[in-house]
């Protein structure tokens, strides 16, 4: 069982410790529970949110000691050091191997921490500024919806928190695994950490038309081979038209979007048959297996091999 600790500090913001809470502390139908979730904080009590309630909190920083994950989910005000006492233990939990992750400000207290001295990190955007400011040793990136060095992690705003929190399901129990946890809070199953953050909402000319129709039709061909000039005729417009749309709603461009599903395929394949290589690379649409390698390996650093090997235990 891995243990999942949120350390939580007034005001604290109920949605980033939500996304926390809805992914790593709810025990779903159909799927084995292999995450434990708890919440702790510097002083044991009651902790005011920014949703006007207090929650009642029991675990002190002990709890971290005992954590294989720490989330800050947040961290207000963003300015305002933690204590000696929690940046020690934030510390101590990180040298012993505990992983720890941010979402939204919480980076704030991960580079009071030193954690992310000399690492690329992201943050909300609209404290990103402050943050490189604050912290000239840190590599701000104020574009990613999150960045994960296996060790330390940190996330956008507050609903990046849930795609960082799915990234790490996905590192950990494989992408089916975190495609069933998606697929019950209504969510798409992954979004690239590397999408850009939406730093302000879209002019109305911009979207004229939802890409949603079109991006189902694109992902039951899959196995086809769909291109980017067969995608813009789909839907009737030009590809540079299609670019835009999907700069503007998605963060990423169609060429993009459309490998990111074909790798996504292809691990759900690696994880849940003993089809070889060659037969995942020709159902997801990439040809061959040496493409089929050569693309996993720029998405994931690794290979199809290794990859169903870490998931499925050797199997066959």
């Amino acid at each position: 069982m891995h243990r999942v600790v949120a350390l939580v500090r007034p005001p604290q913001s109920a949605f980033e410790l939500g996304c926390a809470a809805q992914v790593f502390g709810i025990e779903r139908r159909g799927l084995p529970t292999r995450y434990a979730f708890g919440v702790c904080t510097e002083r044991p009590g009651p902790v005011a949110t920014l949703a006007g309630f207090d929650m009642l909190v029991t675990d002190g920083l002990e709890a971290l000691d005992r954590a294989d994950t720490v989330i800050v989910p947040g961290w207000l005000p963003a300015g305002e050091p933690p204590s000696p006492a929690v940046t020690a233990a934030l510390r101590r939990a990180h040298s012993r191997g505990a992983r720890v992750a941010s979402i939204c400000s919480g980076a704030f207290a991960l580079a009071h921490a030193g954690l992310l001295d000399g690492r690329r990190a992201t943050t909300h955007w609209a404290l990103a500024a402050e943050l490189a400011a604050r912290f000239p040793r840190v590599r701000v990136d104020a574009d990613v919806l999150y960045v994960d060095h296996g060790d330390v992690a940190t996330s956008a705003g507050a609903g990046a928190g849930f795609d960082l929190c799915l990234h790490l399901v996905r590192r950990d129990q494989g992408a089916r695994y975190a495609a069933h946890i998606a697929r019950t809070m209504v969510m798409p199953p992954h979004r690239e950490g590397g999408q850009a953050q939406y730093s302000a909402p879209p002019r109305p000319a911009q979207i004229d038309g939802t890409l949603a129709p079109l991006l189902e039709w694109a992902a039951e061909r899959l196995g086809e081979p769909v291109t980017v000039e067969d995608m813009a005729a789909r839907a009737g417009v030009s590809p540079r038209t299609l670019a835009r749309r999907f700069a503007d709603q998605l963060g990423v461009s169609p060429g993009r979007w459309l490998l990111a599903q074909r790798i996504a395929a292809a691990r759900d394949l690696l994880e849940s048959t003993d089809l070889p290589v060659e037969a995942v690379a020709r159902r997801v649409g990439l040809s061959s297996a040496v493409n089929l390698r050569r693309r996993f390996r720029d998405a994931l650093g690794t290979t199809p091999g290794a990859y169903r090997r870490a998931f499925r235990g050797g199997r066959r």
